[in-house]
């Protein structure tokens, strides 16, 4: 996360404050501008002015109103992260209908210039704050400072059947399968394939693991009568981030590769539930012997799916040597 939350108030960059106190100042001004002053702004583009001018003077009220608003949110971006969805919403909708406007030859080109001060610089800054807002509310902090070692991390955690991983690792070579959150699409998709995967662990006589975000226990909800392959709880995350696993970027999450694979997913009818463990937490596979990786595979967006004859395949003859 790129800042810290406590209780109520998180540590923002400074970046976002700022900006907000200017696009309050800037609304107030425009309010006050389109008030007394209705028709500059079309003189100035050159365009038609509104008839009756009551029209703008009414579109400058409703600026004021976005005005206090962003100022009110300055105090806070991410607790008063509604009114900056708001701002967000009224400048993409004035865009698209300018834009639809301009495409349907009801205003000319030039007209963007009203929004261009008004709504297109704000745009993307307003975007940034609600995408932080997203990552303070679905992301899970680390509970240390500096992350567990592969090998302190295996002494650590446990399987459902009692062992450490480092245990079990000792005894046979472990596919450990790291989860989304269970109402992901994705994770979904996982769990209907989990005999083929557990199949093709055993043929490689290596050991099926799954490391999930809920509470130990928690699972069994999700997996049901699939609930006999070992699993592994990491609340916190830190297993994850001792295997490298970090949250995932907006692309890594919510890109065109995402939505257009989460579509087959759910039209495959593994659906979409609620969210259950970290938002932002990305998967990935590994072969872990000895307590050390012997070959990885970390997703590179939230789509990717464990495939682990090529995780067994990139790392050849040596998971023979190691059995």
């Amino acid at each position: 996360m790129p800042f810290e939350c406590h209780g109520q108030r998180c540590q923002v960059p400074p970046w976002m404050p700022r900006l907000l106190f200017f696009a309050g100042l800037y609304h107030l001004l425009f309010a006050l501008g389109a008030v007394a002053w209705p028709h500059f702004c079309f003189d100035w583009a050159g365009i038609p002015r509104p008839n009756p001018p009551v029209l703008w003077r009414a579109a400058g009220l409703v600026s004021a109103v976005f005005g206090v608003g962003f100022l009110i949110a300055a105090r806070d971006p991410i607790r008063h992260w509604p009114l900056v969805l708001l701002g967000f919403s009224k400048a993409t909708l004035v865009i698209g209908l300018l834009a639809a406007s301009i495409v349907a030859s009801e205003l000319p080109a030039k007209s963007l210039w009203l929004a261009f001060f008004d709504d297109f610089i704000w745009w993307f800054p307003l975007g940034a704050i609600l995408w932080a807002t997203v990552q303070s509310h679905l992301g899970r902090p680390p509970t240390r400072e500096n992350p567990l070692t592969v090998s302190q991390a295996c002494e650590t955690y446990r399987l459902s059947s009692g062992e450490t991983l480092a245990e079990a690792s000792a005894k046979q070579t472990m596919a450990v399968v790291f989860l989304r959150h269970f109402g992901c699409t994705f994770t979904r998709q996982i769990l209907t394939h989990l005999t083929e995967l557990k199949t093709e662990a055993d043929r490689h006589d290596a050991r099926l693991v799954l490391v999930h975000m809920l509470q130990k226990g928690g699972e069994t909800h999700y997996l049901g009568e699939r609930s006999g392959v070992a699993r592994i709880a990491d609340p916190v995350c830190e297993l994850y981030r001792a295997f490298g696993l970090g949250k995932g970027g907006f692309l890594e999450l919510f890109g065109p590769r995402v939505w257009l694979r989460g579509a087959v997913s759910v039209f495959k009818g593994c659906g979409v539930g609620h969210l259950a463990g970290d938002g932002l937490q990305m998967p990935g596979a590994f072969l872990v012997k000895d307590s050390q990786v012997i070959s990885s595979q970390p997703a590179r967006s939230a789509s990717d799916m464990p495939d682990l004859p090529r995780l067994f395949d990139d790392f050849g003859g040596l998971v023979a040597n190691v059995r």
